[in-house]
């Protein structure tokens, strides 16, 4: 009889055990899901993502940043497709960001701070309809602050020259391949990276002066 007892307060044991570890993961799930609904998504242009995508992952209150593609008519773009200027899509980077922390507005100074927003189709030797400067709105009210803030900087002449950065509604983002994600903290000593994004984001630094912090969504 001991034996059998014992058995069922095992098999109880075991039981609870299991009812309790999902009713942990249901209560995390959940606090997963309620701090993602508390996140915004924008989506910029401007030029080689592998840049872009290093300096918005230095931007305090940005969560996560994924280089890839939009705006073209072509669906799952490849990278070599793109860059044929074929595809109708520019490279771009989507920013996942937290709203309580960083504003749509700052994300935007960050943007025109990241590249010459008065050259449509070329970021330095990158020529061509895949590196314009372009901002994908995801609601009305960033559509209206990426207007105001560009009618803005050319009355004030901030460059010298008209910004012509595109202003257009995001429709689709498609990831791009997994070695462009990351790109730079991954190859650090590639001779694009040395030459190109490192010079960028040091420059970027200097102007934006945000340092960046570890956010946990």
């Amino acid at each position: 009889m001991k034996y059998l007892i014992a058995g069922i307060s095992v098999i109880l044991l075991a039981v609870m055990t299991i009812f309790g570890t999902e009713k942990k993961e249901k209560k995390e799930e959940k606090v997963i899901e309620s701090n993602d609904l508390t996140l915004e998504k924008a989506t910029f242009g401007a030029g080689c993502f592998w840049c872009v995508e290093a300096i918005f992952q230095d931007v305090k209150g940005v969560i996560g940043v994924a280089s890839g593609y939009s705006g073209g008519q072509v669906k799952n773009p490849s990278y070599r497709e793109v860059c044929t200027g074929r595809t109708g899509h520019a490279e771009v980077i989507q920013v996942t960001y937290d709203p309580s922390i960083v504003k749509y507005e700052t994300l935007l100074e960050a943007f025109w701070l990241s590249h010459d927003p008065t050259q449509l189709n070329r970021q330095g030797a990158d020529v061509g309809t895949q590196y314009r400067s372009v901002i994908f709105f995801h609601n009305a009210a960033q559509e209206m602050l990426a207007k105001e803030y560009k009618n803005r900087l050319n009355r004030e002449d901030a460059f010298g020259a008209p910004v012509v950065t595109e202003i257009s509604a995001m429709t689709q983002f498609y990831e791009a391949e997994d070695y462009h994600q990351d790109y730079y903290d991954q190859n650090p000593t590639n001779s694009y990276c040395r030459m190109v994004v490192g010079p960028k984001l040091s420059k970027f630094r200097k102007a934006f002066n945000q340092p960046k912090i570890e956010v946990q969504p």
